[in-house]
């Protein structure tokens, strides 16, 4: 992914593609003109501004060419149930799709959910030429490449697939994993302090970076906190300052049911709230009042606190993609010592404390060689802080994909 004037692409992202049946036409894409390759990376950017809106679905973007090649029409996946990708660019162009090419970030679906399927709609329009970056994983959706070459269409696979699949990173690892794509996000010193000795933290980072947050936030379908968080911050979570933006679930795990209390922030109506507890704990008072703003989940405890496992698939069963960690070190040595951390993003401030605490707790790693390993794909400057980011140098082992007849 392509970053701006002040960063530094340091290495490509693991294409986080899932393990697939592959197309057996589709083998290594022949050369493309150069204008379809233009296509595909404003598709890709198109793409991007579905991120927060469209789950469960993917983020799609696509540009129609016309028969000269020249751009007819454009369009992305807006929010779910809404018209796909290549409807609002086939709309866009009008007549001047009949004999030109679809350029589209992810196979066209062959399904018919709330929307019908694309694949059609491309053949309905008379395209000619079809070439997506990623293979469709969903059961239930795939084979949109089979049906246009039965139809007689060129299609041509995996153009700009890497570029894409980063774009798509959390769908495709739901896909993969059967849970929503984690990335933990913390701002510390650089000497890794998160506060002072004093726990005063505010502000450690810059008014540029806490902006870049909502930024997060907003592209995200959840954000999540610990107990810890909640009790020192009364965080309110719901994103500021983004126009357009749809407010993602906030999510508090509570294990004792005693750090959200009556009149907490995040009570209010700005956002959906979720406040997972241990399923033997005791309700909370807010909990009891017919008309409280937020959701009591009960989920089983692990060894400490909850079980991160439990609470990741009950916030994928309610078509949460992409989930935002902003909790503490110890709710952050929890998700990592599960195993479930998928991208990490650090704001790291020019500044030095010497004491207080660090941003990672115990995450059950006690020697050298036992360290999760990153890899780091990007470095930018926010402000006067550097933020970097970086995903597990081993991936998690995939699942099974499991169609999910709410997609599409």
């Amino acid at each position: 992914m392509r970053c701006s004037v002040d960063s530094v692409v340091i290495d490509r992202p693991r294409s986080p593609c899932p393990q697939r049946q592959e197309d057996p036409v589709a083998a290594t894409p022949p050369a493309v003109p150069e204008h379809e390759r233009a296509a595909m990376r404003r598709a890709v950017a198109l793409a991007a501004r579905g991120l927060g809106a469209t789950s469960p679905n993917p983020v799609v973007g696509c540009v129609v060419l016309d028969a000269d090649g020249q751009v007819a029409g454009e369009g992305h996946h807006e929010r779910a149930g809404g018209p796909h990708a290549e409807i609002h660019a086939l709309r866009a162009a009008g007549e001047r799709a009949r004999g030109g090419t679809a350029i589209v970030t992810l196979e066209p679906c062959n399904h018919t959910g709330r929307t019908g399927p694309c694949a059609q709609a491309l053949i309905e329009a008379g395209v000619t030429r079809v070439v997506h970056a990623v293979a469709d994983p969903n059961p239930s959706a795939t084979g949109g490449a089979r049906t246009l070459r039965a139809a007689g269409i060129d299609v041509v696979a995996g153009l700009l697939e890497d570029e894409a699949a980063a774009g798509n990173a959390a769908w495709l690892t739901s896909m993969r994993l059967g849970r929503p794509y984690v990335t933990w996000k913390y701002a510390a010193t650089l000497d890794g302090r998160i506060a002072a000795a004093d726990r005063s933290s505010r502000w450690i980072t810059s008014a540029e970076s806490r902006a870049d947050v909502h930024r997060l936030r907003a592209e995200s379908d959840a954000v999540v906190v610990g107990s810890g968080t909640a009790t020192a911050d009364d965080p309110h979570l719901a994103v500021r300052g983004v126009p357009g933006a749809v407010q993602p679930l906030r999510v508090v795990v509570d294990t004792h049911a005693s750090a959200v209390r009556d009149g907490a922030r995040i009570l209010d109506d700005a956002a959906p709230t979720l406040v997972a507890v241990a399923q033997d704990a005791t309700a909370p008072s807010w909990a009891a009042d017919s008309t409280a703003l937020a959701e009591l989940l009960r989920l089983p405890r692990a060894a400490r606190g909850l079980d991160v496992t439990a609470l990741l698939t009950a916030l994928h069963q309610r078509d949460v993609r992409s989930v935002l960690l902003e909790g503490g070190p110890t709710l952050a040595g929890a998700f990592v010592a599960a195993g479930a951390v998928d991208r990490v993003i650090g704001y790291l401030a020019p500044v030095l404390l010497g004491s207080g605490p660090a941003a990672l707790g115990d995450a059950g790693i006690s020697t050298l060689s036992a360290a999760l390993r990153l890899e780091l794909t990007e470095s930018a400057r926010i402000g006067p802080d550097l933020r970097i980011t970086a995903v597990p140098a081993a991936p998690p082992a995939p699942a099974v994909p499991v169609p999910n007849s709410k997609e599409h």
